[in-house]
């Protein structure tokens, strides 16, 4: 049974998890998928067979160059390389490796992907002409003003537009990786990747959407994170400004504008986020109805929790709780 070849191609500057993650994630899947299934098989190649000098100065091998590939490719994988400053990031650009996409070997490839700012590489080579695609978001108006006739979506994950596939930053290759192994086999064998992988908190919302629970650091007034530290226990308390300024004993003007200086959110948004969360740890770890779960989190009804979980992960709980859960996850329910 042949294997399904995975090509990473690579280039000084790189980014190293944009490698490491998706052959992480193929060679994992080689190890678990069924016998009677084809696994994968995976080979980094670059300009030249050798050593390969990525963005924070670690070496990898490539072991074949693009020239020397004779076999054919099941998925090329493309990464990025970024160049970071202070105040900006710039997509680096590997024109020989443009030159190869240009190639039959390599345009002809069934699957092609780009990881992070190796989406820059792909619409340079005109894969991506008249078709959506996404890279880091802090590329993504690079990307837009160098190549118009990409679609640029810079909110999402990854994005698939017929055989070409592109992802977000960096560590989204890895939800990339996830999402081919899946539909090369199944979603199971992509979740026993994920666990394995201690993977079962993947990102199903956009790159913006970071959690608003992880953003915020620990409030430098102690009054402030005294009230960050007992929210999380008290989630179906009253939780309004007002009742939150009076635990802090500061009238509720001057309490709203010290916890937005201090956290960066509204004590609302902050609230809605801690509540949020709690709920997606319920249907990840329980098997709690979604009644149950709204109550148990404050936010009352399963309707409320159905818009504020779109609005932070972009998913239906449903959704959140099928893509990234086995049966093994789940506690009883409550009864």
């Amino acid at each position: 049974m042949t294997a399904h070849l995975v090509v990473i191609a690579v280039y000084d500057g790189v980014e190293l998890l944009d490698v490491a993650g998706p052959l992480e994630v193929f060679s994992t899947a080689d190890r678990l998928v069924s016998k009677d299934m084809p696994g994968y098989e995976t080979l980094v190649a670059g300009p030249a067979p050798g050593l390969i000098r990525c963005a924070g100065g670690t070496a990898i091998a490539a072991d074949v160059s693009w020239a020397e590939l004779d076999r054919k490719i099941g998925t090329l994988i493309v990464p990025g390389g970024l160049e970071l400053s202070a105040t900006e990031a710039k997509a680096l650009q590997a024109p020989s490796l443009v030159e190869w996409l240009a190639t039959p070997a390599a345009r002809d490839t069934p699957r092609i992907a780009s990881v992070c700012a190796g989406a820059h590489i792909l619409a340079a080579a005109g894969l991506l002409d008249g078709r959506r695609a996404t890279t880091h978001w802090a590329t993504a108006r690079q990307l837009a003003a160098d190549h118009p006739e990409v679609i640029v979506e810079p909110d999402a994950i990854f994005v698939r537009d017929e055989h070409i596939w592109t992802s977000a930053g960096v560590s989204t290759g890895i939800d990339l990786a996830l999402a081919l192994v899946a539909d090369d086999h199944n979603a199971e064998l992509a979740r026993r990747v994920a666990r394995w992988l201690v993977m079962y908190m993947r990102r199903p919302g956009g790159q913006s959407q970071f959690s608003e629970l992880l953003a915020p650091s620990t409030a430098a007034d102690a009054g402030i994170a005294r009230l960050q530290a007992w929210i999380p226990d008290h989630l179906t308390e009253d939780l309004s400004n007002e009742a939150l300024a009076r635990r802090t004993s500061l009238s509720v003007r001057h309490f709203s504008r010290l916890f937005r200086q201090q956290l960066g959110v509204t004590p609302a948004q902050y609230v809605e986020s801690v509540r949020v969360n709690a709920a997606a740890r319920q249907l990840l770890h329980t098997g709690n109805g979604l009644k149950t779960i709204a109550h148990s989190v404050g936010l009352g009804s399963v309707e409320t929790l159905h818009r504020v979980f779109r609005q932070h992960f972009g998913v239906t709980p449903a959704a959140y709780r099928q893509r990234f859960t086995t049966p093994a996850d789940m506690t009883e329910p409550d009864s």
